[in-house]
């Protein structure tokens, strides 16, 4: 076994997700259709793994060690079954009746046979995991069942932006087990922005000598409270790039690349001051902006937002872009290159005598039509190579690229324009939870965000498919992805916060058919198991609050207050009397009787603490029965 598989069975340690009144066996993202039978299926030291298919051998490893980690043995391996032997057999045959990505998984008393292939069968094994228990007795008990899946869409994406904050490669692979235990199939890495470039580029090595660095970023929101006077910097080798797209590649995920283009460019820019519209001019910086170093030349941003020093539309800045998509090209195979062109401002296109001039040379009735002709020119290119370009949505305006795929964030709106317009589309609006670096809840005890509103339930409820497109519509959407923005987010541990619980709503409504996702089994039932396996792996998650506590203010004088907890293994501590609450304050074991007098109220208020320690927010209750209102003292 190689050490990267070692590595990713490793994280895949469950808790033993299976209960026997959840019908779904604790899998996530839900089955297409599960059937129950009678009987168990006992894996023991007995019992063989064999492995039949085509391309399973990886598939078996990670199969028995993760046996090996639950169980505490491994089963011996075999190519052929045995007459009345107890076995887990890995097969391909029928395979090539199932939709793409689908998988077979049957549990009789005597065998379970998981079917598929290449990443079908991955998924079967994923799923084998999550639906067994705990060991009892050096056994483990597994319900007869037949299980019948294949996703809902070919596309299900997450967004990791590297710009803002770098982080390391180990982080990254990390991040992809989890996604490839969910399901999730493309990892989009967004490689270029304003605050930093962060892949090597052998023909412009100032990229990375000049642009992969800022000496300082603003503290708070903007335009900041302070500058934290710190260095940031870091990029990825082609090399390190390269083992990226392997290791994914071998978890069935699609590494998409992003360098963004007109806009989203002064890393760049303050490599290649040539490539901007006014190559002489200082990067313009706000006086509200707190600020690390010179300001004089071009430079690397050290706050967020978005500026007017972009690309300039010379036959220079495309000979550049073409060569650098040359390199990233070679370093990426996926069949989509991601080219931005979002928030690209015109001021400096309008400005320039140049780029009026080129307008008017190419037919071009306004500056949105001029950043149609760019998207055009690098499309055209990148056709040429045999691959396509997918862009956010303002590739709408001026004329959508021929070949282009829209990527909607602004709303649907721009997903909803494509698809009407016969393009391929991947929905990841920011106002329906996809933007998973907003808050996820209205506690003051969530850190810093970029604002926004973004808890997963708001992510569970949320289909890909927009009602006001027709049938023939509907099959342009062809997925959906969550976005990670690091404006805010500094550290891996912080970034594994903001993701989890939320890819795990994203994987569902990825990947489930609509009528198979139950926000209450998920919540209830699922997500607490799923949680514990985290909380046993040392990753960073959102500690959700309790289960059944309403935030809002419920009125009468006496209340039963009905909790769960969210966390398997965790624990619920509450005060009446104001206090924060911790293992100091009292701890919920049944349902409890608050009365409160005529006139008054009480304050409930809940932390959740893990196995680990990691802990919620907090989260208030008021119990009103008729108490004044608080007086607000008057502004003096």
């Amino acid at each position: 076994m190689n050490k990267a598989l070692s590595i990713f069975i490793g994280v895949l340690i469950s808790t033993g997700a299976f209960a026997q009144s959840d019908p779904n066996l604790g899998i996530i993202p839900a089955p297409v259709s599960i059937t129950r039978a009678s009987g168990n299926f006992i894996l023991d030291k007995t019992t063989l793994l064999i492995n039949q298919s085509v391309d399973g051998a990886r598939s078996a490893d990670l199969l028995n060690a993760f046996i090996v980690n639950k169980a505490g043995f491994a089963l011996r391996e075999s190519k052929v079954n045995q007459p009345n032997q107890k076995s887990i057999v890995l097969t391909s045959a029928g395979s090539d009746q199932l939709p793409a990505e689908g998988y077979k998984i049957k549990v009789t008393p005597n065998q379970i046979t998981i079917t598929g292939k290449g990443s079908g069968l991955f998924y079967g094994v994923q799923s084998a995991m999550q639906m067994m228990p705990e060991k009892v007795a050096d056994k483990i008990t597994i319900p007869a069942v037949d299980i019948n899946d294949y996703p809902r869409f070919g596309y299900r994406g997450t967004m990791l932006d590297v710009c803002r904050h770098f982080f390391p490669i180990s982080f990254i692979k990390k991040y992809i087990d989890q996604l490839a235990y969910y399901k999730i199939n493309t990892f989009h890495w967004h490689l270029t922005d304003d605050q930093g470039w962060r892949l090597q580029i052998k023909k412009y090595p100032k990229l990375t000598q000049v642009g992969s660095t800022r000496p300082g970023s603003v503290i708070g929101n903007y335009p900041g409270n302070g500058n934290y006077l710190t260095e940031v910097k870091g990029f990825y080798t082609q090399d390190e790039a390269k083992d990226i797209v392997k290791y994914a590649a071998e978890r069935y995920i699609t590494v998409i690349p992003e360098i963004e283009l007109p806009g989203h460019a002064s890393a760049a820019i303050a490599a290649y001051p040539e490539l901007s519209t006014f190559p002489n001019r200082d990067t313009f910086i706000s006086d509200k902006t707190p600020w690390a170093g010179t300001r004089k030349g071009k430079l690397v941003q050290q706050t967020w937002g978005v500026f007017d020093d972009i690309f300039t539309p010379t036959d220079n800045t495309f000979t550049f872009l073409e060569n650098v998509l040359d390199e990233v090209i070679a370093i990426f195979p996926s069949k989509y290159i991601h080219i931005g062109g979002d928030e690209a401002p015109k001021t400096y296109w309008k400005e320039s005598p140049f780029c009026q001039a080129l307008m008017k040379e190419k037919g071009l009735k306004d500056e949105h039509e001029l950043q149609s002709y760019f998207i055009q020119r690098i499309e055209k290119h990148v056709n040429e190579k045999g691959r396509s370009i997918i862009g956010w949505d303002e590739i709408l305006e001026g004329g959508l690229a021929p070949n282009a795929t829209v990527m909607s964030w602004r709303g649907e709106a721009g997903g909803i324009a494509a698809a009407q317009q016969n393009h391929d589309v991947i929905m990841t609006p920011g106002s329906m939870g996809l933007y998973i670096d907003h808050k996820q809840s209205n506690s003051p005890d969530e850190p810093v965000t970029i604002g926004g509103f973004a808890p997963y339930q708001k992510i569970y409820a949320y289909d890909p498919i927009p009602k006001v497109l027709t049938a023939d519509q509907r099959k342009y959407i062809k997925g959906v992805q969550a976005n990670m923005w690091t404006e805010y987010i500094k550290t891996p541990e912080k970034a594994e916060n903001h993701a989890f619980p939320r890819i795990m709503a994203l994987s569902e409504i990825a990947w489930s058919p609509v009528d198979r996702k139950d926000l209450k089994n998920f919540s209830e039932e699922r997500l607490p198991k799923h949680l514990a396996r985290l909380d046993k792996m040392n990753i960073n998650y959102w500690v959700p609050t309790p289960i059944g506590q309403s935030e809002k203010a419920l009125t009468g004088g006496d209340f039963t207050i009905d909790l769960k907890v969210p966390v398997v293994g965790g624990k619920i501590y509450y005060s009446l009397d104001g206090s924060r609450p911790s293992e100091n304050a009292f701890l919920y074991t049944t349902p409890i009787r608050v009365t409160v007098p005529q006139g008054e109220k009480r304050v409930l208020t809940t932390i959740v603490i893990a196995p680990s320690g990691k802990r919620s927010v907090t989260t208030k209750t008021t119990l009103d029965n008729g108490a004044p209102a608080e007086k607000t003292e008057a502004k003096k």
